[in-house]
């Protein structure tokens, strides 16, 4: 009878064992399942928001670059026109030397082969290139 007894036992601590295992699988694994797509979700989430992070800083990038290079065609431009500032100042009040430098530039052009004639003075003092005519 003891054994019976025992037998008994055994099997019925079986029974609820599995019933508990089978309760704990059927409660378990859909909470599980739900687990699982949270996980996924949040590391979606997680890879589209440094997606956009590195969207953001490339753009950033892009737009310093820009205002960089647009500082230095400035500073260039500027330079340019401070440079022709002088040498406009410099010619102003100077037609003897714009003179010798038409007369150099026409024989530079005479060595190359250019028959340029020219004629000067006219009314303004500055000698004046004619193209013969054929």
């Amino acid at each position: 009878m003891k054994q019976q007894q025992n037998g008994f036992i055994s099997e019925t601590i079986l029974i609820l064992l599995g019933v508990v295992v089978i309760g704990g699988l059927a409660f378990g694994l859909p909470q599980y399942g739900v687990y699982t797509k949270s996980l996924n979700g949040k590391a979606q989430l997680m890879e589209a928001e440094y997606t956009r992070q590195t969207a953001v800083l490339e753009a950033q990038a892009k737009l310093d670059s820009a205002e960089k290079l647009k500082q230095v065609r400035i500073t260039e431009a500027q330079g340019i026109a401070e440079a022709n500032r002088i040498i406009g100042a410099s010619l102003k009040n100077n037609p003897e030397y714009l003179t010798f430098l038409q007369i150099q530039n026409i024989q530079e052009g005479a060595e190359k082969g250019n028959k340029t004639y020219f004629v000067a003075p006219n009314q303004a003092g500055v000698p004046t290139v004619v193209q013969p005519t054929k």
